[in-house]
């Protein structure tokens, strides 16, 4: 799962691939907004784990379950 989160007031992106679900995702950043929490946390698949405050978030794209085709496609 390819995630981007926009931070407000920065011209970069978090950008990083997930095994979590795109429900789980959703249900995780909205939880965080619901309790008017101050942070969230994800993780990657490499085990990093990203802590993103409520406050300066701008969005968060979720990329498709669908994997991406290599090669030429007829």
């Amino acid at each position: 799962m390819d995630i981007r989160i926009g931070i407000a007031n920065s011209p970069r992106e978090i950008n990083f691939e997930s095994s979590q679900t795109a429900a789980e995702i959703e249900q995780t950043v909205g939880a965080a907004l619901e309790a008017k929490s101050t942070h969230f946390t994800l993780k990657d698949d490499k085990g990093k784990l990203y802590v993103v405050p409520t406050a300066a978030l701008a969005y968060v794209e979720i990329g498709s379950d669908t994997s991406r085709r290599v090669g030429f496609v007829a």
